[in-house]
């Protein structure tokens, strides 16, 4: 048999936590190996339909678990891929919350102000627009209007879009053809590459163990190109640090796998699970009334009919973001566009006995033009645990692309019902209002609750018993693994979490570097941001030397 080969840092996954982290160290003189089970599709493979073996499934992973479905991303570049690019930071009152366990979810050491300069380094890192009126989509100003004449605010949302490329195609969500998304293989990704990483497509990792010599050895599985449930051999690669950042809903199947590997998991992983808090309210509009009430008008006679048109998020309600407020009172009301293929199956008909099926769901599909999708982020309460890991991979593939099942059971506690009733029937008030609409939840009757952004199922805490990782990422009883992807989040943002995941991926690199330095790793702290710019380097200066003391 012969010896697996060698590297210095192993990094599973291709999203925010691998790729900033994977730059960094590359940058930093370390060899880095990026395992991704996804494929890696480059801008002329995305394909502008929802059909079986497109882009779209290719590059997704929808795995239905117990009371909770999770859609992520799937390739190189994870989630950047296909997200709708947008980039707010975490209101400050979130590092304050308590949530289930009662008292401060979140390190000491964590803050709005500390994670400032971090936030600062990504914004650096990724250009991100602060979207004025002007490129607010149709579908935005609609959300706006109505916001407006029910009285309440509405805010431009900042994205990761170039707006000079973006042709408003609304294909956001199977990969952008146009590079106007600043997806990770625009910044940090080719980056790493220019400095000696190597990513390899299609490579599931499966488990962890320990090495003679103190490290680590990483198995995976080499995945079939076209049918994700064939595997083509398997392999393992030695490293002296491993970063797991495979996203919430695998990294922890990953660490559970490895128990006889590595030895006891702390007792979070797996547990504490948040999907953000996520929740989606259809609203169908009648045309007439939004031309009488709010003055809307596209020009011939159509006064919306613009749910096609655009690109995803651009303006959402941001009332409830008050740090005052009790918690699970306080959400964010975001308008998106949905794709058909999903919101097709998933919304439900309005009326007194709303349903997935039948005559009143077929009258909706009718009107799907006349859509307006309302996206909810609430506190929830961290409900999720993960049970016994599957023989393979994060769940049982159903398809060669795309869809599984998982081992994620989610029971929404009284706390997260509130917070999902109070924040539906303010989308009904603003909505319903003088007969603009209707709007009809997306309950939990079919497949559970659902969400676009797990987290929190391996996070950081100063509590062992309560969080898996330090403040600083490493794996509790494990020095030399460190996880740097959503899992890592603590609980629900009450916004879209890409740039939190993104900053705390560049605030743990400088442990993780003085990591490998007591490991024998030849590796400096310092890059500047992909493009050699420099000043938010600086802005982090004095933050560093405590993350790298041990």
């Amino acid at each position: 048999m012969s010896s697996p080969e060698r590297t210095d840092v192993l990094v599973v996954g291709s999203g925010f936590g691998g790729s900033i982290t994977a730059y960094h160290l590359a940058a930093g003189g370390a060899k880095v190996v990026i395992l991704e089970r996804g494929p890696w599709l480059k801008s002329d493979d995305f394909e502008h339909d929802f059909k079986l073996g497109s882009s779209y499934t290719r590059a997704f992973d929808f795995v239905v678990g117990d009371g909770m479905s999770v859609l992520g991303g799937n390739c190189v570049g994870g989630g950047s891929v296909v997200y709708f690019a947008a980039m707010p930071r975490a209101p400050r009152f979130v590092f304050e919350r308590r949530g289930s366990i009662n008292r401060r979810m979140w390190p000491a050491a964590v803050s709005r102000d500390t994670l400032d300069p971090w936030y600062d380094r990504v914004a650096e890192s990724i250009p991100i627009t602060h979207q004025g009126w002007e490129d607010a989509t149709y579908a935005g100003g609609l959300w706006a209007a109505a916001c407006r004449h029910a009285g309440r605010t509405a805010n431009p949302v900042p994205a990761a879009v170039d707006r000079e490329k973006c042709v408003n195609c609304n294909w956001m969500m199977a990969g952008c053809r146009f590079d106007a998304k600043q997806s990770l293989l625009l910044n940090y990704l080719p980056a790493a590459l220019a400095h000696g990483a190597e990513i390899r497509p299609l490579h599931e990792v499966q488990r962890i163990e320990r090495t003679d010599d103190g490290g680590y050895r990483v198995h995976y599985s080499v995945v079939d190109d076209e049918d994700y449930r064939v595997t083509a051999g398997d392999g393992a690669i030695d490293a002296k640090i491993v970063i797991l950042a495979a996203g919430a809903g695998a990294t922890p199947v990953i660490l559970q796998r490895s128990e006889a590997g590595l030895g006891p998991m702390p007792h979070a992983v797996g547990r504490y699970f948040s999907g953000n808090g996520e929740r989606l309210n259809t609203a169908v509009l009648n045309e007439d009334r939004v031309r009488e009430v709010l003055g809307l008008d596209r020009g011939d006679g159509l006064a919306y009919a613009a749910n096609q048109i655009g690109k995803g998020p651009t303006v959402a309600n941001w009332d409830r973001l008050d740090g005052s407020l009790p918690e699970y009172t306080r959400y964010s009301l975001e308008q998106l566009y949905f794709p058909p293929g999903l919101g097709t199956i998933l919304a439900q008909a309005p009326g007194a006995n709303p349903g997935w099926f039948g005559v009143g769901k077929k009258e909706m599909l009718k009107r799907w033009q006349s859509w307006l999708i309302i996206f909810q982020m609430i506190e929830d309460d961290n409900e999720g645990v993960f049970g016994p890991p599957p023989a393979r991979g994060n769940a049982d593939r159903l398809s060669q692309q795309m869809l599984g099942i998982g081992r994620l059971s989610y029971k929404p506690t009284a706390n997260t019902l509130r917070a999902w009733e109070m924040a539906d029937a303010d989308v009904k008030d603003i909505l319903e209002r003088d007969g603009l609409a209707t709007v009809t939840p997306w309950t939990n009757d079919l497949v559970g609750a659902y969400t676009v952004h797990p987290l929190a199922s391996c996070r950081i805490g100063d509590d062992p018993h309560t969080s898996a990782l330090d403040d600083r990422h490493e794996l509790r009883g494990h020095p030399g693994i460190f996880v740097t992807d959503g899992s890592a989040v603590p609980g629900a943002l009450t916004v879209n979490p890409a740039m939190t995941i993104a900053a705390l991926a560049e605030r743990a690199v400088p442990g993780i570097v003085q990591a490998a330095r007591e490991r024998g790793v030849e590796v400096t702290y310092g890059a500047p941001a992909p493009d050699g710019s420099a000043s938010g380097r600086r802005g982090v200066t004095t933050l560093v030397p405590e993350l790298m003391r041990r």
